[in-house]
């Protein structure tokens, strides 16, 4: 039998999108696997709406797919926040339907954000099921049919501990992103983003030139998950950055991180997180600054944290010249005055992230860039 893999889908306050990435779900090649949505505490009607989706009262309009309704009834298992985390399931009737006719839907008491929802699904997904892989869809996101077993296939074939597909964007359907780009000083660049040329990183030689691998669509071994204990993601996180931790544990690991061009997955970016935005630049220097701490080595973090401050205040004046919105000044106080409070706790997680590693600074500096991604940004935006 093929691998089991464990489809985990976040959901907070967007049902319509993740209605579609289900119905996109439902109708994949692959034949062993299972749809868990966690609801992160939605304040609108997502519960409700998604469950009327299962009974076939909600069809879906794609331009990806027609939508067919003979797989409904989906029937919904309910699991509230705290059987999940003990893993507490009956998996008898669950068992007996066809992976596209039957859906757990994980409903948790708060908005844990990206880190603490998808945590909650991984560890009841392992608990539950034992997959061979877990994989992170964001709910934004509209798989195709041989998704699933495209990038099964390669990750075992290759041994990737991580993989991810080609990612293109849903409305304009040019390139969103074939694995992601981090420079030294902690800034991340999706590579490819916005070329109409598909294929730019298809070739052997170039395929796996990047650093992370997107939260967009995050396909993991259930290995690496066993060595990372109760926490995948770092909690503390909350949303951004976390992509680019795990993948820098895992290459502190000495694993392989995979990029498969063959799988493919459409992606409405910003739809999820929203898009730019103060309170998303805030969020993603904060966790910037705590990735930093966590991964680097001594001398490197005593060379590149500072710099990439200074990097980062003067990518925050020029936000401020071309949106004329002082609020981005706040970013920087608030961002370091969190890593402030938070040091001890940062320094606890240093402390075994570095026991644990098995690859040098040296090592990993020659996957990042070595020119500021900031700077990167800024001359797109003047132009």
């Amino acid at each position: 039998m093929l691998p089991r893999v464990s489809i985990i889908i976040l959901n907070y306050n967007g049902w319509k999108d993740t209605i579609e990435c289900l119905e996109s779900l439902y109708k994949i090649t692959y034949p062993n696997y299972d749809v868990i949505v966690v609801d992160n505490g939605s304040n609108d009607d997502s519960v409700r709406k998604i469950k009327e989706y299962a009974k076939g009262k909600i069809k879906i309009d794609s331009k990806f797919f027609k939508y067919d309704p003979r797989n409904k009834p989906v029937k919904v298992f309910e699991i509230y926040e705290n059987e999940a985390k003990q893993g507490k399931f009956s998996k008898t009737r669950y068992e007996r339907l066809s992976p596209n006719r039957r859906m757990i839907l994980i409903k948790n008491e708060n908005n844990y954000g990206f880190t603490g929802g998808n945590n909650i699904g991984i560890n009841f997904a392992s608990k539950a099921f034992y997959p061979e892989y877990v994989l992170l869809l964001n709910n934004d996101t509209v798989a195709t049919k041989s998704l699933v077993e495209t990038l099964v296939s390669e990750a075992k074939r290759e041994h990737y501990m991580i993989t991810q597909p080609k990612i293109i964007h849903y409305d304009d359907l040019t390139l969103s992103n074939a694995g992601e780009y981090l420079d030294i000083f902690g800034g991340a660049l999706q590579r490819g983003c916005c070329e109409k040329k598909l294929s730019k990183y298809d070739s052997d030689n170039i395929k796996n030139e990047f650093f992370y691998v997107s939260g967009a669509c995050m396909l993991i071994d259930r290995e690496l998950i066993k060595e990372f204990g109760n926490l995948f993601f770092d909690e503390k996180l909350f949303l951004y950055h976390e992509d680019v931790d795990v993948s820098w544990q895992c290459r502190l690991l000495n694993y392989k991180l995979g990029y498969v061009p063959k799988a493919v997955c459409y992606h409405k970016v910003g739809a999820s997180a929203g898009r730019r935005s103060v309170r998303n630049a805030y969020y993603s220097f904060r966790n910037r600054i705590r990735v930093l701490i966590k991964n680097y080595g001594s001398f490197s973090l005593s060379v590149f944290l500072p710099l990439a401050i200074m990097i980062k205040m003067i990518s925050i004046f020029g936000n401020v010249l071309l949106e004329r919105n002082p609020q981005y000044f706040k970013v920087i106080s608030s961002a370091l005055w969190w890593n402030m409070k938070n040091i001890s706790e940062t320094l606890k997680e240093r402390r075994r992230i570095q026991k644990m590693r098995r690859v040098s600074d040296r090592t990993i500096i020659k996957k990042m860039r070595k020119v500021p991604v900031e700077m990167i940004y800024f001359l797109k935006s003047t132009r």
